[in-house]
């Protein structure tokens, strides 16, 4: 019995094994399609400035130059323009979840006149560029004073318009998850004693984590890669983001070092990768909830 057990977790063993190969020829131009762009960034980076636009183009370098990194890193004031983009994307992205989430709420259970052209006004608003707004928000920040001067040139600016813009989107992704939690279990927490907005917090709010989180991930990303509201509001050099800063490489020089462009576009992209991998488990939560009742 025992070697009749071995042999068939062996053949187990070996059906899974050919089953992930077959999954992974499956998927393999998928990937070659997506790593493709990093990779060609991470070669040209690492290149030196004579190999960069040669002719005919060289794939791959005939030393490293990982020095490239310390260079665009001093060039682009790097390390200020991460704190800067960290600092807005995520004070808007929490700023626009806990507005969007008592919105959503009522949304989803309370009955009330106008909902659903209210509902189609969300939708509406997100066919809006910010690029459209930049010239009003611009003559708005100029009027509000704050602290010596106005909001030109301050993150709370740039931090209060991505709150208004990403506040519509969020509100609309809440509302169509929060739909799909049955009402039955926050009934169930009142009948045991506990008040309503108790229910909220110890029954609703964790059923619906994984829906916050989904939309976190797409606030933090809309935030972290918009360019126009940023670069119209933002001045100083100690202000910028890195979209600007990395746009400042290339914008308005006669000469551009595109290794320095590509380090610095490849070194921005790893926070974004970094918090997808880390929030991996609550986005096909997210994604996935709604598609069965």
């Amino acid at each position: 019995m025992a070697k009749i057990a071995q042999h068939e977790h062996h053949r187990n063993h070996q059906r899974k094994l050919k089953r992930s190969i077959v999954c992974w020829l499956a998927l393999s131009p998928f990937v070659i399609v997506v790593l493709f762009p990093f990779v060609v960034m991470f070669l040209t980076a690492v290149k030196p400035q004579s190999e960069v636009l040669s002719f005919p183009p060289k794939w791959l370098p005939s030393h490293f130059e990982w020095h490239n990194f310390v260079e665009m890193w001093e060039v682009t004031q790097f390390g200020v323009a991460l704190k800067n983009s960290l600092l807005i994307s995520i004070l808007s992205t929490v700023a626009a979840i806990t507005i969007s989430i008592p919105a959503a709420y009522a949304l989803a259970r309370f009955p009330f006149w106008g909902k659903s052209a209210y509902r189609r006004f969300l939708l509406v608003t997100q066919m809006l560029s910010p690029i459209l707004l930049v010239l009003g928000l611009f003559r708005l920040a100029a009027a509000i004073p704050y602290g010596d001067g106005n909001l030109i040139d301050s993150h709370i600016g740039v931090i209060t318009a991505y709150t208004a813009f990403n506040t519509a989107f969020a509100v609309w992704m809440l509302q169509s998850y929060f739909v799909t939690i049955p009402r039955d279990m926050e009934e169930a927490a009142w009948l045991e004693g506990c008040g309503k907005i108790r229910a909220v917090f110890k029954v609703f709010l964790p059923l619906a984590t994984p829906a916050m989180v989904v939309t976190a991930i797409f606030t933090f990303i809309n935030a972290w890669n918009e360019f126009a509201v940023v670069y119209t509001l933002i001045r100083s050099p100690e202000n910028k983001t890195l979209t600007v800063q990395i746009v400042d490489l290339v914008a308005g020089r006669y000469s551009v070092n595109w290794h320095q462009v590509m380090a610095a576009a490849l070194l921005a992209t790893l926070p974004v990768a970094a918090l997808f991998s880390w929030l991996q488990k609550y986005l096909v939560q997210g994604l996935s909830l709604g598609a069965v009742k």
